[in-house]
C-alpha cells in the first residue's frame, strides 16, 4: 500500500487524511498536541466545556457533503440545532438582533431603516448567486493556474473581483449599524472589507441565508466525528508526535521524523502551518523565504478568554458582538498600524445558552475574543488590561455584574498560538482573502520543489475557516490520486 504521512490533525488534515484513506492509501496522521483537531481543541474545567478555538458554524451544506462523500450524515455524528436568533450586535446606542429567517432579518433592517429591506433581498439573492459560483465550483479547483478562475460564471462577474465588499454595501445602505452588520461575516475571511472583492459577498448568504448552528458538546464535536470516521477507514492516528524534519533524497520525499524516529512513506501531506512546514525542509527545499511571508498580509491573531461563570447571564444570545465603538478604527490596528487597539471590538459566546452540557446547572461558559494583529506584544499584563476594558463594557451594554460570580478565566494569545500551533507571527486564521491572495495567488497545496509533498489548510487554497479547510484537504487528496495514477 502507497504510505501517506499527514502533518496535523486540523480540519483540512482530517479532511484529507479520510479521502486518501477511502482510495486505499496507507494514512498515518502526526499530532503535536495530546489531542487531535489543531486549532479547534476543546478545553474542560470544573464542569465547563469551551472550543479553543472556531465556534461559528456556517455553511451547514459543505460539513454534509464532507460527510456523503463517506456514505454518512453529520447526524450519524451529533446533533445539530439552528440558532433562533444567529446572534445579537451590540452598538453604542442600540441593539441589532440577527433572526434565522430572512423574513425576520428584514423585519429588523426595516426597523432600523426604513425601505432597506428591499435593498436587502436583492443583495442576499446576488449573494446566494455568488456562493452557488464560490462553493460549487471556483473553491474546487486546485489553484495551479489562473485560468481556473475563467469561466462563463465568472466572466460576468468579473467586476466584483475588482470592487469591494464595503463599497458594494455602502452604495445600498447608509445607516452605519447596517452597513457593520453586512460588513461583519467578511471578517471571516481575514481582511478588512474594503480590501475584500465584492464577490465573497457569498459570506453574507452563508449568514443570512443558510443561518448559524451548533453542534450539541460543541465545534470539538466536529472533529470527533471526523476522527472516528478517519479511524474506521483504517487511518491510524498519533498525538504526542511532533514532526521535527521532513526528509528529502534525490528532490523526492522520503518521510518525516517524529520526535527523532524516522517514518518511511511515500508521501507527505502538512496541514501545520505552512510557514512552519517548510522550516522542516532544508533551506534548499523551501519555495517561499521568509522576505515572502513578510510581505504577505496575514489574519487576525486574537486574544481569547474562557471563563467560568457561577449563574447564568441575562440580555445576551449564544453568540454576541459587541460594536459599540468604531470599526474602521479597529480595523486600522489590526491591518494598517499595527498595535494594541484603544477601544477593541470583541465577540463574545455563551454556548451554554443554547447547550446546558457545555456548563454546570446554572452556570454559564463564557468564550471572549478581541481579534489583534499579529506578533504584537503579549504579556499577562496586556491580557489582563483589556479583560478589565471588555468586562466593564460587557457589564454596560447588558446592564448586569459579572465580574464577582467568575469562578475562572484562562487565557490564549500571541505567545500561544506560536507554542501550540507553530502559527507564523501567532496569527489566528491564516492568510487573508484579499485579490492578490485568492486562488492560484496563494501558497501552493503541491510543492514546486519536492515531489510528493503536498500542504493543505488555510494558508493555502480556498483560504481561511473551517469549510474552506475541509474542502483544502479533499483537494489535498485529490492531487496526490491524481500523481499517483499518472
Amino acid at each position: 500500500m502507497t504510505k501517506v504521512s499527514i502533518i496535523g490533525s486540523g480540519f483540512s488534515s482530517l479532511s484529507a487524511a479520510c479521502y486518501l484513506a477511502k482510495e486505499g492509501y496507507d494514512v498515518s496522521v502526526f499530532e503535536k498536541n495530546n489531542t487531535i483537531g489543531g486549532r479547534a481543541r476543546q478545553l474542560k474545567k470544573e464542569g465547563f466545556t469551551f472550543d479553543i478555538g472556531p465556534s461559528w458554524y456556517w455553511m451547514p451544506d459543505i460539513f454534509e457533503k464532507f460527510f456523503n462523500d463517506f456514505g454518512k450524515s453529520a447526524k450519524d455524528y451529533y446533533e445539530l440545532d439552528k440558532l433562533s436568533p444567529a446572534y445579537k450586535i451590540f452598538f453604542s446606542d442600540d441593539e441589532i438582533t440577527i433572526g434565522d429567517t430572512m423574513d425576520k432579518i428584514c423585519d429588523e433592517f426595516e426597523r432600523i431603516e426604513n425601505g432597506s429591506s428591499k435593498p436587502l433581498r436583492k443583495f442576499i439573492s446576488q449573494a446566494q448567486e455568488n456562493y452557488d459560483i464560490a462553493i460549487n465550483k471556483i473553491v474546487l479547483k486546485p489553484g495551479l493556474s489562473p485560468l481556473e478562475l475563467v469561466t462563463k460564471d465568472t466572466i460576468t462577474r468579473v467586476d466584483q473581483f475588482f470592487k469591494t465588499i464595503s463599497s458594494q454595501v455602502r452604495k445600498n445602505f447608509k445607516n452605519p449599524k447596517l452597513i457593520s452588520t453586512l460588513e461583519f461575516p467578511v471578517l471571516f475571511l481575514g481582511a478588512k472589507p474594503s480590501k475584500t472583492p465584492s464577490f465573497y459577498s457569498f459570506m453574507n448568504f452563508a449568514d443570512f441565508g443558510l443561518g448559524t448552528w451548533h453542534p450539541k458538546g460543541g465545534m470539538y464535536e466536529v472533529i470527533k466525528a471526523m476522527g472516528d470516521l478517519a479511524e474506521s477507514l483504517g487511518v491510524t492516528i498519533h498525538t504526542n508526535s511532533a514532526v521535527n524534519e521532513i526528509n528529502v533524497s534525490k528532490g523526492k520525499t522520503t518521510g518525516i521524523v517524529v520526535n527523532g524516529e524516522t517514518i518511511k512513506s511515500d508521501y507527505v501531506l502538512s496541514g501545520a502551518d505552512y510557514s512552519h512546514s517548510e522550516t522542516l525542509l532544508k533551506p534548499q527545499f523551501r519555495q517561499y523565504s521568509e522576505a515572502y511571508w513578510e510581505k504577505k498580509i496575514f489574519a487576525p491573531s486574537s486574544l481569547l478568554f474562557y471563563v467560568g461563570f457561577d449563574k447564568k447571564l441575562n440580555n445576551v444570545e449564544h453568540h454576541n458582538l459587541f460594536f459599540d465603538t468604531d470599526f474602521e478604527a479597529h480595523a486600522e490596528d489590526i491591518y494598517d498600524n499595527p498595535k494594541w487597539p484603544d477601544e477593541p471590538l470583541f465577540y463574545v459566546n455563551f454556548p451554554s445558552i443554547t447547550d446546558t452540557s457545555m456548563a454546570p446547572k446554572n452556570c454559564e461558559t463564557g468564550f471572549f475574543l478581541i481579534p489583534i494583529a499579529p506578533d504584537l506584544e503579549d504579556t499577562e499584563q496586556l491580557r489582563q488590561q483589556y479583560f478589565d476594558i471588555i468586562i466593564e463594557r460587557f457589564e454596560r451594554k447588558t446592564a448586569q455584574k459579572v465580574t464577582d460570580n467568575i469562578i475562572f478565566k484562562e487565557s490564549f494569545c500571541v505567545k500561544d498560538f506560536k507554542k501550540e500551533y507553530n502559527s507564523y507571527k501567532g496569527n489566528a486564521y491564516g492568510m487573508a482573502n484579499t485579490l492578490m491572495q485568492t486562488a492560484f495567488l496563494r501558497p501552493n497545496l503541491k510543492s514546486k520543489k519536492v515531489q510528493n509533498l503536498y500542504f493543505t489548510g488555510q494558508l493555502t487554497v480556498p483560504g481561511p475557516g473551517v469549510p474552506p479547510s475541509l474542502i483544502s484537504g479533499k483537494l489535498a487528496a485529490d492531487l496526490i490520486k491524481k500523481h499517483q495514477s499518472n
